[in-house]
């Protein structure tokens, strides 16, 4: 009896791991499928463009700030982290390198991706979840609409080409916070901050982040779609659906970063 008593606890914990994973990798397929069905779309961008204008402003001036101060303080704590080890050494010059390097290559584009995912991300699925559990998309079917190329296309590309220039800013503004700090508690002069900061980069760190950046645009915004369009039962289900999306999403950018990383270094 005893045996059968633990064994019980020990499958249930196995199964409900199983399914998730199950879920998981279903969510994974549907977000690619749509992410190709939104691809077949583009050719109708032109059309869309007012739309899709839309809905870049809506991404790129609705996260600016958000995204200007968590970089800017992303650079500072970079520089002043460093700072404290390199003053050891007598080496606080180099912190200029270090918070360039560090933010052109993995903070910016991460946390710039982490912002959209919440802000953006969440706002995607919340409002194509209420239009699906209103039944307004199976209404766009109806009128032989197609839902991939009305709403979810605009609001792909619009994520994807805004999210490396929000990181880009994010990019620049974290070095400025670097150099507050090293002009400030690390006493290191702006002019040999700045030029410090440049030999840490080269073209493929821009390239990099540039295309890290991307690519997590491209993956919130499809996996955001995805959630919203698949959000059943009422109110509860578009927050389980918006939950879902940012949860998957933040997942998937630290996934993504380290493979990319691995790639290009």
């Amino acid at each position: 009896m005893g045996n059968v008593a633990w064994k019980n606890p020990l499958r249930a914990t196995f199964e409900r791991f199983g399914a998730r994973l199950l879920r998981a990798a279903e969510g994974s397929g549907e977000a690619l499928i749509l992410t190709g069905q939104s691809a077949r779309w583009l050719t109708a961008a032109w059309k869309k463009r007012k739309d899709i204008a839309a809905r870049m402003v809506f991404c790129g001036y609705g996260s600016l700030g958000v995204t200007l101060l968590v970089g800017l303080f992303t650079g500072m704590v970079l520089a002043l982290q460093a700072g404290i080890e390199l003053a050891r050494y007598n080496q606080e010059a180099q912190v200029g390198l270090l918070v360039s390097a560090s933010m052109f290559r993995e903070m910016g584009p991460v946390m710039t991706g982490i912002i959209l995912a919440a802000l953006v991300g969440s706002a995607y699925a919340a409002e194509l979840g209420t239009m699906s559990v209103s039944e307004e998309i199976d209404a766009l079917r109806v009128m032989s609409i197609d839902p991939i190329k009305y709403l979810v296309m605009p609001r792909v590309l619009a994520l994807t080409v805004m999210c490396p220039i929000l990181s880009l800013l994010s990019d620049m503004i974290g070095i400025l916070g670097g150099a507050i700090v090293a002009m400030g508690p690390l006493r290191v002069d702006f002019t040999r901050y700045m030029e410090r900061a440049e030999a840490g980069l080269d073209e493929r760190d821009l390239w990099t982040g540039l295309l890290k950046a991307t690519a997590f645009g491209l993956t919130i915004a499809s996996v955001a779609c995805t959630q919203g369009l698949s959000a059943r039962q009422g109110a509860e289900g578009v927050g389980r659906a918006t939950m879902r999306a940012v949860v998957i999403s933040f997942v998937l950018i630290l996934v993504f970063d380290y493979f990319l990383t691995w790639m290009f270094y």
